[in-house]
């Protein structure tokens, strides 16, 4: 169960940073990353607010796989990023 929480997590704070990016035309890499670290810790935050620390959470998963997870969400925002571009240069 902590798994999904924080994988979902995850996922919430990508696809918040995919619609922000989108609706504030953001077209450089710095500022997609920035926006994807506040969300990052903004979800963050409401984790720790509803009492769920995630460093105080049992290792349920993997790292590889934590990590192919992120670098797979990362690739996805920018794949985004670069989509929004074309379709806005048409």
């Amino acid at each position: 169960m902590t798994k999904n929480v924080l994988l979902k997590a995850k996922d919430f704070a990508t696809e918040i940073t995919i619609h922000n990016a989108r609706e504030n035309m953001m077209s450089t890499q710095h500022q997609i990353s920035q926006e994807h670290i506040t969300n990052n810790k903004a979800v963050r935050s409401t984790l720790i607010s509803r009492g769920i620390t995630p460093e105080n959470l049992p290792p349920e998963v993997d790292v590889k796989k934590v990590e192919r997870k992120i670098n797979s969400d990362e690739k996805k925002v920018l794949k985004n990023i670069k989509t929004l571009n074309k379709d806005d240069n048409r």
